[in-house]
């Protein structure tokens, strides 16, 4: 299993995870079963490319997300491309990794979102 975060940079397991998730300069991708972190850069639309990053992250295999909050049209977009997302997480990937771990972490609904504000992410 493949579990991305949008992340503020390169530090890994250490680097703090992105309050705006188009917007987010890196994306941290952590596989479960080889224990490996990749960092890799976050090339959407709202940075200069032509994707949506979910598509970005479903081509790199990713089978879950975790963020601080989302808006419903991503959260739509990656229910469309089968990768679960889960909100609330927040500080470090390695703190986020632990809450999802332990079940800490709100499952993201179409009809909730996990919005903290009424705009998109």
């Amino acid at each position: 299993m493949k579990i991305a975060m949008p992340t503020m940079g390169n530090d890994g397991m250490d680097e703090q995870i992105g309050q705006h998730f188009g917007r987010v300069p890196t994306f941290t991708i952590y596989d479960l079963e080889k224990d490996e972190v990749e960092v890799i850069e976050n090339q959407g639309k709202h940075r200069g490319g032509s994707m949506n990053p979910p598509e970005i992250l479903a081509g790199e295999g990713v089978d879950v997300m975790l963020c601080s909050n989302l808006g419903r049209k991503a959260i739509d977009l990656f229910d469309e491309l089968g990768i679960d997302v889960y909100c609330g997480a927040g500080n470090t990937v390695r703190e986020a990794l632990e809450a999802f771990e332990k079940d800490e972490l709100e499952v993201a609904t179409l009809s909730d979102g996990c919005e903290e504000g009424s705009h998109d992410h």
